[in-house]
């Protein structure tokens, strides 16, 4: 039976090699963020995956404090796009700042299915 293979590596480059090598369905892993408070308690763990239509607070960078919806999670790239976190083109075009899940808080979770 195969195990996780997971990288021993100490060597920045290595781990990011990793992380692009990686399989789609393991990816899921990297897509988890922290739980508020009152969801902690409710659900009885600290983290979850991040889905579309949850609401979510960015805990890190420029954008720290504002909310939003869940636009679309991209588990290739390993990046969350929020509804109104958006940066202008030099051409004029409005488009979404990708986010890392790690930035995230989960303040509200999305209705599960259609």
């Amino acid at each position: 039976m195969k195990t996780k293979k997971k990288t021993k590596s100490k060597k920045p480059g290595k781990q990011r090699l990793y992380l692009r090598k990686m399989p789609v369905h393991r990816r899921k892993d990297i897509l988890k963020a922290h739980l508020s408070r009152e969801l902690k308690k409710e659900i009885g763990k600290r983290s979850h995956v991040v889905r579309k239509t949850d609401v979510v607070v960015i805990m890190r960078g420029e954008r720290k404090g504002k909310k939003g919806k869940v636009v679309a999670v991209n588990r290739k790239s390993g990046f969350i796009h929020v509804e109104g976190i958006t940066k202008k083109k030099s051409g004029g075009r409005e488009v979404f700042v990708p986010i890392k899940a790690s930035n995230l808080k989960i303040v509200e979770l999305g209705k599960v299915g259609k």
